[in-house]
C-alpha cells in the first residue's frame, strides 16, 4: 500500500511538472515599444497587427511626447529601463549608436529575408548607420520640394508647366511673382532659429558643394547670401525668420505667396484649403547641370543594446518593415524604401506632388549623422539668424558656425 502511493505522489509530481514547464513554455516574451506615435499613426497599429499573430512576443506600447526622446530615452537607458525598441528622429540615431545604448543589426540584416539595405534610399539608410555599421532600420521618410502657385505663374506671363531650375532662376522668378499691393510674397519658406531652419538650409549649403563639416564653404555663402536677399528686397516675409514650416506654408495656401519650401505632409492640406491650380518641382539647383539634394525627415527604429530580447525584437522589426507597402495608403507616410512605389491615389494634382517628392528622395541627405547633431544644428541655426537680421556678413557668420562645428565635431 505504501508503494502504491508513493507511485501516484511521483505520478501526480511529474504531472505537476509537466504542467508548470508547460506554462513556462508557453508564456509570451514581453517586448517594449516607445514612439511618438498616436492612435492614427503607424506604431500603435503595427504593433495591434503584430499582437493578432500570437506567435508568442507580445508588444507592450507606450507613446512618449517630442520633447522628451531624446532625454527620456538616454535616462532610461542610463538606468537600465531602455525600451526594447523606440523609434527616433533620424537626426539623433548617431547620438545612441555612438555610445553603444542601441544594437548593431549588421549581422541580422545580412542573414534577413526581410530587411534588405539595397531596397532603401541612400540617406535614409545612413541615417540608420554608425561607424558603417546598422545600428536601426528606417521607419519612414520625408523630403522637401518647391510648392507653386500656376494661377500666378500665368497672371506674370510665366509659363505654369516651367518652375525655376537654378537659385538664379528662383530669385528672378520671386521679383516677377511679388506684389505687394495684392499682399503676395514670391516666395515662403522656413528661416526659424530651430531644427526647421537647418533642415531647410542644409541642402542648399549641400547643393553649393558645402557639408555641415564644412558649412563656411563658397556655395553655402552664396546660399546664404540668397536668402538674405529674398528677406531684403522683401520677396519673402520678414516673419520668415519666426514662422514654421507649417505657418509659412499656411501662407502659399491663402495665395500670400506664389511659391513655397516645404513637405509632402504639406499636400492634403493643401487640396483642402489653396483655392487655385498648384505644382511641385525639385529644389533648384546652385547652378543647371550642378549636384541635387534635400533634407530627410522622419525616424528610424532601433533595438536598445539593454534589450533581453534581441531576436525576438528583430523579428518584430522585420514585420514592421513588412508592411511598408501600406506606409502611405493607411498612414500618409512615405515608406524609406526606393522599390515601393506610392500607389495612385485618383487625385491628380496629389499623385503627380508625390512623384516629385519621391523623384526628390534619392536625392535626400541625412543631418549628420553626429553623435553631437544638436550642438552642430544649434551653431548653423546661429549662422543663419546672424546673416538674417544683418549682425553679420553671411561668410563671417558661416565661417564662425565653421569653428563652432569644428570644436564639437572635431
Amino acid at each position: 500500500m505504501g508503494i502504491r502511493k508513493h507511485s501516484i505522489a511521483i505520478a501526480l509530481a511529474m504531472t505537476c511538472a509537466s504542467f508548470v514547464g508547460f506554462d513556462v513554455k508557453a508564456e509570451d516574451v514581453k517586448l517594449t515599444v516607445w514612439s511618438l506615435d498616436r492612435d492614427i499613426q503607424p506604431a500603435p497599429n503595427l504593433i495591434k497587427e503584430f499582437n493578432a499573430q500570437n506567435n508568442g512576443i507580445k508588444i507592450e506600447y507606450r507613446q512618449i511626447q517630442f520633447d522628451d526622446v531624446v532625454s527620456e530615452a538616454m535616462r532610461a537607458y542610463s538606468t537600465g529601463k531602455a525600451p526594447d525598441i523606440i523609434a527616433i528622429d533620424n537626426p539623433n540615431h548617431a547620438m545612441f549608436a555612438s555610445r553603444g545604448a542601441f544594437l548593431d543589426l549588421t549581422d541580422m540584416i545580412e542573414t534577413s529575408t526581410v530587411i534588405k539595405p539595397e531596397n532603401y534610399f541612400p540617406g535614409p539608410l545612413k541615417s540608420a548607420t554608425w561607424d558603417e555599421k546598422y545600428f536601426g532600420v528606417p521607419k519612414a521618410t520625408n523630403t522637401i520640394a518647391l510648392y507653386y502657385n500656376k494661377d500666378l505663374f500665368k497672371a506674370a506671363g510665366l509659363d505654369p508647366e516651367k518652375p525655376p531650375q537654378t537659385w538664379d532662376e528662383l530669385v528672378e522668378t520671386a521679383r516677377k511673382l511679388n506684389d505687394p499691393s495684392k499682399n503676395i510674397y514670391g516666395i515662403t519658406f522656413c528661416a526659424k532659429a530651430n531644427e526647421e531652419g537647418t533642415f531647410q538650409f542644409l541642402p542648399w549649403a549641400q547643393m553649393g558643394g558645402a557639408s555641415y563639416k564644412a558649412i563656411n564653404g563658397e556655395g553655402a555663402v552664396r546660399a546664404l547670401t540668397i536668402w538674405k536677399q529674398l528677406l531684403d528686397e522683401k520677396l519673402t516675409s520678414p516673419d520668415t525668420l519666426t514662422r514654421s514650416q507649417w505657418d509659412s506654408t499656411a501662407t502659399f495656401n491663402a495665395g500670400n505667396a506664389a511659391m513655397a519650401i516645404s513637405g509632402p505632409w504639406e499636400i492634403d492640406r493643401m487640396l483642402a484649403d489653396a483655392k487655385f491650380d498648384w505644382g511641385t518641382a525639385l529644389l533648384p539647383v546652385h547652378q543647371e547641370g550642378a549636384q541635387r539634394s534635400s533634407a530627410m525627415g522622419d525616424y528610424n527604429w532601433a533595438i536598445f543594446s539593454s534589450t533581453e530580447h534581441p531576436e525576438e525584437a528583430f523579428k518584430a522589426l522585420e514585420f514592421f518593415v513588412s508592411k511598408d507597402a501600406t506606409m502611405y495608403k493607411d498612414f500618409g507616410q512615405l515608406p524609406a524604401r526606393s522599390d515601393l512605389p506610392v500607389p495612385p491615389t485618383g487625385n491628380a494634382a496629389k499623385d503627380a506632388a508625390l512623384a516629385t517628392f519621391l523623384e526628390q528622395m534619392k536625392y535626400a541627405q541625412p543631418r549628420g549623422p553626429s553623435p553631437d547633431w544638436p550642438k552642430i544644428s544649434k551653431a548653423i541655426q546661429d549662422a543663419i539668424q546672424a546673416a538674417l537680421t544683418g549682425q553679420m556678413a553671411p561668410k563671417a557668420a558661416l565661417d564662425q558656425a565653421a569653428e563652432k562645428i569644428k570644436s564639437i565635431d572635431g
